[in-house]
């Protein structure tokens, strides 16, 4: 039975590349409007899970429900059209392109194209660095201001459940807190965030729960007031 409170519903999937087994049996439930982190090491399967919510590799077992409708082997265009949006890890942008026409490319579902300037208004609220910026070459920015120009543009495509995968690589603590906050403000928007990361530590301040994978499967789950008093969890990802 799918959970009303739950936006997004992941149950039992098992994903390959090609004869490669990424993930193994893994549920987890995102609940409507909370902000939800997915931690583990390079190789543990968090993009390759966030892969398979956007549509971009099919499970090989199990389902995956979104607002209660299985989207397990929709196409990734079908899946953004019904308000999922992911942000991939290394930014992404179109570097030949202004700061505006990049924001501009987000807006390619038919419910996003009726909210343009709508949508576009909240991104510089959100980011009024990048109404600054609106004329500037891509390129150009700096590294933090390219991770909130990708994030920009996925809030373009007017979503209900946004995906972050490695949102603080590479940037300096000083830009991943400014970063954060800004998230903090888009939730309150109405948005659900699942975010990936490797820094545990800033994980469990940030989200209301988190998943903790390792090696394919998950490892730990919980409220993250508790995951961060867990006696496993201090031992294992803070040292002590």
């Amino acid at each position: 039975m799918i959970s009303q409170d739950n936006i997004l519903q992941v149950k039992n999937i098992d994903v390959f590349h090609s004869s490669f087994q990424a993930l193994w049996d893994i549920s987890l439930e995102v609940k409507k409007g909370e902000m939800l982190a997915l931690i583990g090491a390079n190789t543990a399967g968090k993009s390759t899970l966030l892969d398979a919510i956007s549509g971009l590799n099919h499970p090989g077992k199990g389902t995956i429900h979104f607002e209660g409708r299985d989207i397990t082997h929709l196409e990734p265009y079908q899946i953004v059209d019904l308000g999922i949006t992911q942000v991939p890890e290394g930014r992404g942008i179109f570097p030949e392109m202004s700061v505006l026409a990049n924001l501009q490319m987000g807006s390619y579902t038919k419910r996003a194209r009726v909210k343009v300037s709508q949508n576009l208004a909240k991104v510089y609220e959100h980011f009024p660095i990048l109404k600054m910026r609106k004329n500037q070459i891509a390129k150009t920015l700096s590294g933090g201001e390219q991770q909130m120009l990708v994030i920009g543009r996925a809030l373009m495509s007017d979503p209900k459940l946004v995906l972050i995968d490695e949102m603080s690589l590479g940037l300096a603590p000083i830009v991943i807190n400014e970063i954060f906050k800004t998230l903090r403000g888009i939730r309150q928007d109405g948005l659900t965030i699942l975010f990936v990361e490797q820094n545990v530590k800033k994980s469990i301040e940030e989200s209301d729960r988190a998943y903790i994978l390792e090696n394919g499967r998950i490892a730990l789950s919980g409220k993250s007031s508790e995951l961060r008093e867990s006696e496993e969890v201090r031992k294992a990802y803070f040292g002590i």
